[in-house]
């Protein structure tokens, strides 16, 4: 059986091209912002949450590099690759990021005692 091509017109990859790279401009601006404004306020819990928006700066920069992988997918087999490439990569993602949290956390509670 031949896998129907997928026909996106040129003009439309491009559009969605943009607006990934508008999107994540906007994202990057948001955690500059958001680092910054963690940076000023000390607290116990400040470092869990630098690692925490770490972690998710650095999904949603996954995020947008599977957005531009799956608008340059040519068939239906290719983009399901992409996407099952992806699920498979965050669930790893997400228990590295687990493991550390969980890591940080009781080493700040051994500080604490």
């Amino acid at each position: 059986m031949i896998e129907p091509k997928l026909e996106v017109p040129a003009e439309l990859r491009d559009l969605a091209e943009k607006t990934i790279d508008q999107a994540e401009k906007a994202f990057g601006m948001f955690f500059e912002a958001a680092t910054k404004s963690m940076s000023s306020v000390p607290g116990a819990g400040t470092e869990v949450s630098k690692q925490a928006l770490a972690f998710t700066e650095q999904n949603m920069k996954s995020a947008f590099e599977h957005a531009r992988k799956l608008v340059h997918a040519t068939d239906l087999q290719e983009a399901m690759r992409i996407q099952s490439d992806f699920l498979r990569s965050q669930f790893t993602s997400a228990g590295d990021h687990m493991r550390q949290m969980t890591g940080s956390l009781m080493q700040s509670g051994k500080g604490k005692s």
